[in-house]
């Protein structure tokens, strides 16, 4: 069974950074594309970024290129997500994906 744990999310000032992290288990972790979503309050769940099997490319999506970078650890079966100069409206509990299975979130919230 997988499971997905994020962590790493909290309360930051706009312009600061927050590296958020997803351990998983339960699978050959280096065989599966890994994404990031988040859902903030009020609105639709959302992609953010891609990251391709074993050491593969990565996509991100328009809000946050630039700004956020994801990577995959296949030796700790992590993935994450580095997010800089965030935004309000980055606020939003972000979650871990891999084919159909998420974790519980983190959230992250951008405020003076």
């Amino acid at each position: 069974q997988v499971h997905l744990v994020e962590s790493g999310g909290g309360l930051v000032q706009p312009g600061g950074s927050l590296k958020l992290s997803c351990a998983a288990s339960g699978l050959h972790f280096w065989e599966y594309d890994m994404n990031w979503y988040r859902q903030a309050p009020g609105k639709e769940r959302e992609a953010v970024a891609h990251l391709k099997k074993y050491s593969g490319g990565a996509r991100y999506e328009a809000p946050v290129k630039d700004r956020f970078r994801i990577s995959r650890d296949n030796v700790n079966n992590i993935v994450h997500l580095i997010m800089d100069n965030l935004m309000p409206e980055d606020t939003a509990v972000y979650y871990c994906n891999v084919g159909d299975d998420w974790g519980q979130g983190t959230r992250v919230t951008v405020s003076p």
